[in-house]
């Protein structure tokens, strides 16, 4: 059952756009580990139609933020690019199956997929910035790239290595995406971060560059099956783009540390009712 549009639904789920745009351009993971709890929990919607509008969503976070990070020089296009091909393929598959799910395996799945999410952002936060070290020596690679840190006032070069597991993960990434409405970054993030090196910025930044083509990918997919509620998605997709501007900043200017501590307290809470209601 759809939540009635009126003024005040309108209010809320714009609000709730903005929050998860911001979090999602700041961060890189898209918003989706939000917003499908929140439609299924607060406004009782069903879990696929769920998925289907975050991916909508997602879409439009990688639209707003994908351009400016790519003008800045924040976002390594051919690493982007390159990725994103298996984490599109992985994104289809995803979603193909979902369709073919009881909708209480795909809430138990996500519900699961929190947990340790949670406990790599706390650890990421714990750790705090790491220390600027020159790249490792070695020869030249094409995706090698370079940004300038504002929250640093530094030049920050660095060095892309494990290219292959890197993109065999990225499709199991892509599948999260398709199957539960996550966008992907959640794991993608921590890839590049931890197996290939990118910084922490970087890596997210890139990842709102590759999550937008591989939820669109499975958004046709649920759109060809009517699964997507149009009023309801277009409500939050206003909220999401305003976020989103506000995440460009917050990733610019601010460091990551504290956020990533919030955050998996909030992706904690959250697993726990999903878990819950799962059950």
């Amino acid at each position: 059952m759809m939540p009635e549009l009126n003024a005040l639904n309108f209010s809320v789920l714009v609000s709730f756009g903005v929050f998860i745009g911001l979090l999602g351009s700041a961060l890189g993971v898209g918003g989706g580990i939000f917003m499908v709890p929140f439609l299924v929990l607060a406004l009782k919607i069903p879990i696929h139609q769920a998925v289907a509008a975050s991916l909508v969503a997602i879409v439009a976070t990688s639209s707003a933020v994908a351009a400016v990070n790519v003008e800045r020089g924040l976002a390594n296009i051919r690493l982007g690019i390159t990725l994103e091909v298996t984490t599109a393929l992985g994104s289809i598959a995803g979603a193909l199956i979902a369709s073919r799910l009881d909708a209480g395996a795909v809430q138990l799945l996500f519900a699961l997929m929190l947990f340790p999410v949670s406990a790599l952002m706390f650890h990421k936060g714990r750790k705090g910035p790491a220390p600027q070290a020159a790249p490792a020596a070695g020869p030249a690679s094409a995706f090698d790239s370079a940004f300038f840190d504002p929250a640093l006032a530094a030049h920050t070069p660095y060095k892309v290595k494990n290219m292959a597991p890197a993109s065999f993960i990225s499709f199991f990434a892509g599948s999260l995406s398709g199957l539960l409405g996550i966008g992907g970054g959640i794991v993608q993030v921590p890839v590049m971060n931890l197996l290939c090196g990118v910084p922490m910025k970087a890596a997210a930044a890139t990842s709102n560059f590759i999550i937008g083509v591989s939820a669109a990918a499975s958004a046709y997919v649920y759109f060809r099956k009517g699964l997507i509620p149009l009023e309801l998605t277009a409500m939050i997709v206003t909220g999401v783009l305003i976020g989103s501007f506000l995440g460009i900043y917050a990733l610019y200017k601010a460091r990551s540390e504290k956020l990533q501590l919030v955050f998996s307290a909030l992706v904690l809470l959250v697993g726990i009712k999903m878990l819950l209601a799962a059950l």
